[in-house]
């Protein structure tokens, strides 16, 4: 059953299949029957989705990508340690002052991805 109200980011991508390895590597995946080149949806089966879609051309300029998302998981640290040497810093995840512990990434397009959970509700 789909959720009563959501919002899905929809990423522009220049390589499609290095997008979503990338984000399978976040916990995202592509239900078996999604056969589309062009567009894909993943999920992380706990309620995030994402669309990949085909950038179009002049979209994404190396080292200007305007694109961000935020990632909320409790699973911070675990997926710091998985992408260890590719943290933005390379300082791992870290309590922030506007009360988030975090870390940061770039995708294969340079958008950037900041994955992370309240402060307040680590154990």
């Amino acid at each position: 059953m789909p959720p009563s109200h959501a919002l899905t980011a929809i990423l522009p991508c220049n390589d499609l299949d290095a997008s979503e390895t990338f984000y399978r590597r976040l916990g995202f995946s592509r239900p078996e029957d999604g056969t589309d080149d062009t567009y894909r949806i993943l999920s992380d089966g706990k309620g995030g989705q994402l669309h990949l879609t085909r950038a179009v051309e002049g979209w994404l300029i190396p080292g200007r990508n305007p694109f961000g998302l935020y990632l909320y998981t409790e699973d911070v640290d675990a997926l710091a340690a998985a992408f260890a040497g590719e943290v933005i810093g390379n300082k791992g995840a870290e309590h922030k002052a506007w009360g988030m512990y975090e870390f940061a990434l770039s995708d294969p397009d340079e958008t950037l991805v900041r994955v992370g959970w309240p402060s307040h509700l680590r154990s």
